[in-house]
């Protein structure tokens, strides 16, 4: 064989598998967390995320959910969508991708009705609650004046957000979602729906239950591009874990599900959807690949 040959050849087995990368065998569906939506205008909040897998040979599907309430009345609505998309594709299960609380979101579809998830893979996931959840239950205590004034700007941006993202407006309810992304509604939560929470403070969960297989990772690093404007919040609300490792709002430990691939990539909160609008850190994996390869992941498991 002459080397034009070799490398004709070569070319030809890279177009054959060349899209192929992320294309799983059940639909990937991205679930947003606390305040999130799907689209705004022209950014999204996987920012860029849908794209780079649908480029691999993925079907992806956006669902937007309260930007703020319950994990329970999130689950409900997940449920509902998830039960949709598999009407429109004539798929069996879909793979449940959630940032934040989408998480716990995914958990509760994942739980009560496992025969419709092929998977759930936690992205700084809110698993055992939130210290600045904790912080913020304290400082301002439920049915004080500050309290309810609190709630209804948050309610309102809640609203706003949905609304300006094209979503139909369900209920917005800040204080049961604080309440729920807390310590004690977390415990409160996972007594109910167990599946994947790691039995230690620290471990890995199960990788599967009731047929489900459950995945998780996370960043570790609150400051991390200068020119993001989200990164100051995040580094002010990191001091509420008092030294543990965490992305600003979510302590690593909390944020373990099933198999822990790794909860210490030099991302943020934001940096975790590649957010805001890609400012991520310059010298750590870029977010979206780590979707694509977690796709990839999902595709060599069957699923």
């Amino acid at each position: 064989m002459t080397w034009l040959s070799a490398c004709l050849l070569a070319l030809t087995a890279g177009s054959a598998t060349a899209g192929t990368y992320s294309q799983t065998k059940y639909p990937i569906v991205l679930v947003h967390g606390i305040f999130g939506f799907d689209k705004i205008g022209p950014v999204e909040y996987f920012y860029g995320i849908p794209s780079a897998l649908r480029a691999d040979g993925a079907k992806v599907y956006l669902v937007q959910v309260s930007a703020a309430n319950s994990h329970e009345v999130r689950g409900e609505q997940l449920l509902t969508q998830v039960k949709q998309i598999l009407a429109a594709s004539g798929a069996a299960k879909v793979n449940l991708i959630g940032h934040s609380q989408g998480s716990p979101t995914s958990r509760y579809v994942a739980s009560v009705r496992p025969d419709l998830v092929a998977s759930v893979t936690s992205v700084g996931g809110v698993n055992k609650g939130s210290a600045v959840a904790d912080l913020m239950l304290g400082v301002v205590p439920p049915g004080s004046l500050s309290n309810t004034v609190l709630v209804s700007i948050a309610n309102g941006f809640g609203a706003f957000m949905h609304l300006v993202s094209g979503g139909a407006g369900p209920a917005q309810d800040s204080l049961a979602a604080t309440k729920s992304l807390s310590t004690a509604g977390s415990l409160k939560f996972n007594a109910a729906y167990p599946e994947g929470v790691p039995t230690t403070a620290c471990g890995e969960g199960a990788y599967t239950a009731r047929g489900v297989a459950y995945y998780s990772w996370s960043g570790a690093k609150p400051y991390t591009n200068f020119f993001d404007i989200v990164d100051p919040a995040l580094a002010l609300t990191s001091l509420a874990f008092s030294g543990a490792r965490n992305d600003g709002l979510v302590s690593s430990c909390s944020t373990h599900l099933g198999r822990v691939i790794r909860d210490n990539y030099r991302m943020n909160h934001a940096d975790e959807i590649n957010q805001t609008i890609g400012l991520v850190h310059l010298f750590e994996t870029n977010p979206v690949t780590l979707y694509r390869q977690q796709a990839n992941r999902l595709k060599n498991a069957g699923l």
